[in-house]
């Protein structure tokens, strides 16, 4: 096996796989950034204006809650053929890495939002009626109780959703984009050469465990503050 990598035309797939990893990153990267803000901001919603809530009102959390589970469930291959006309029109194409990055940004807004939901809710409420009753303001029991009280499980919800993400991106292809799917495919399977889809396979394990690696060390980090 290592003899057929070094026979490996590496002037070609050398560059083709740095590419890939790049186009990668790049998907993941911004997805998970503009997908965890906007998600974390839903999940938020949802938490604090179901019934008992700190800003309890009940026609917007059904209302959320709805959109939440209308779109989470839906498998990404057909969110990107749903998404497309409004991929069109907001980015100005269908095809290619920006596309899939949107669609890749709703898929993920929603994943997160229920992420932030589920790991609020496990918050013991009496840490929340102290902070009431020492007067502190909604804002301020969001941002100085609720997220940091939950910041550790947080942080192994989004490690989990930025790996849903790099499996997300090995779709690329389907609408033009690239990444380390598509070099899987394209210049693996599609050429027979098992040995560059495999090496695909090893650096993507790599990619994932390092990311799984850091969540766990944060993660345990918060929770031991």
């Amino acid at each position: 096996m290592i003899d057929t990598y070094r026979a490996l035309d590496w002037s070609y797939y050398g560059p083709e796989l740095l590419e890939a990893i790049f186009d990668t990153i790049y998907m993941v990267a911004w997805a998970f950034l503009l997908g965890g803000f906007i998600g974390l901001t839903i999940g938020l919603t949802l938490y604090t204006t179901r019934e008992g809530g700190l800003l309890s009102n009940k026609y917007a959390y059904m209302a959320m809650n709805f959109i939440v589970n209308l779109i989470r469930p839906i498998p990404f291959v057909i969110l990107i053929a749903a998404l497309q006309p409004v991929t069109i029109f907001v980015i100005g194409a269908g095809i290619g890495n920006d596309a899939v990055i949107f669609v890749m940004i709703w898929a993920s807004t929603f994943a997160i939002a229920r992420i932030v939901e589920q790991n609020l809710v496990s918050i013991d409420p009496g840490v929340i009626e102290a902070a009431r009753a020492m007067g502190a303001s909604r804002l301020r029991i969001i941002l100085t109780v609720l997220l940091p009280e939950a910041l550790g499980p947080l942080i192994l919800g989004y490690t989990f959703v930025i790996i849903a993400l790099t499996d997300m991106s090995a779709l690329a292809g389907i609408i033009g984009g690239g990444g380390i799917g598509n070099f899987a495919i394209v210049e693996g399977y599609n050429r027979f050469r098992p040995e560059v889809t495999w090496l695909a396979v090893i650096v993507v394990i790599l990619f994932v465990q390092s990311l799984q690696l850091v969540g766990n060390w944060a993660a345990r980090k918060v929770m031991r503050r």
